[in-house]
């Protein structure tokens, strides 16, 4: 997923991209509304909005900006008026948060107004064909196939592989399996992300199926 950034505070927006990266993320980041727009793209899948800038008031590049997309756009900002919140949810805007935040709930609001923009997937295009066809996802009919024969999976596994499965060949941090699969942000269960991931390898009788990516987390193979 790639956010963009719109802060003129350089020292708030490097901790926000720091985090967001840590959290699996690439981020871009514009310092003024004239900027924001012009890195505004078909890549663009979520804007954070200050509503602070130098050279625009942010309610009026919320309009503009949704005047060209329908991407998600959640308001990061010190202002905290009532009348302020309703100005910017008018003007087009998801969600409103209002600094000093807590950066997992950000987080969780991101993921919460793309789960709300992201189309449904018809059932013919939720399955993830992986080693030449050999390893088949549904992720419809929750169900794993490998060559032909169905593994038994317990929900848990199979939420981690379904993670997987939306980027197959690209590696996901620990901390978002933990965050979508465990609904949490405690690192505990790191221990247990690992022997769940042993098991669906041991499963599948195939232990590349998932490979391990040193300092990150883990990605599908093939």
């Amino acid at each position: 997923m790639r956010i963009l950034i719109v802060e003129d505070d350089e020292r708030v927006a490097a901790a926000l991209e720091a985090f967001l990266a840590r959290s699996g993320y690439a981020t871009e980041r514009a310092a003024d509304g004239a900027s924001a727009l012009e890195m505004l793209s078909a890549d663009t899948e979520v804007v954070l909005l200050d509503l602070g800038l130098p050279d625009v008031d942010g309610i009026d590049l919320c309009r503009r900006i949704r005047g060209r997309s329908e991407v998600p756009i959640v308001i990061v900002t010190a202002r905290n008026q009532v009348t302020e919140r309703i100005m910017g949810l008018r003007a087009g805007a998801d969600d409103f948060v209002v600094k000093p935040y807590d950066v997992h709930e950000l987080l969780a609001r991101i993921e919460a107004v793309t789960r709300r923009s992201r189309p449904m997937r018809p059932e013919s295009d939720a399955r993830v064909q992986l080693q030449d066809g050999a390893v088949e996802i549904d992720l419809v009919g929750r169900q794993v196939v490998i060559d032909r024969a169905p593994i038994e999976l317990t929900r848990k596994e199979f939420d981690i592989v379904a993670v997987l499965a939306r980027y197959p060949g690209v590696a996901v941090p620990k901390e978002r399996l933990i965050r979508e699969v465990w609904n949490t942000d405690w690192r505990g269960f790191g221990h247990s992300l690992e022997v769940h991931v042993g098991a669906i390898r041991k499963k599948a009788g195939r232990r590349h199926l998932i490979e391990t990516v040193r300092g990150v987390g883990y990605r599908l193979a093939g």
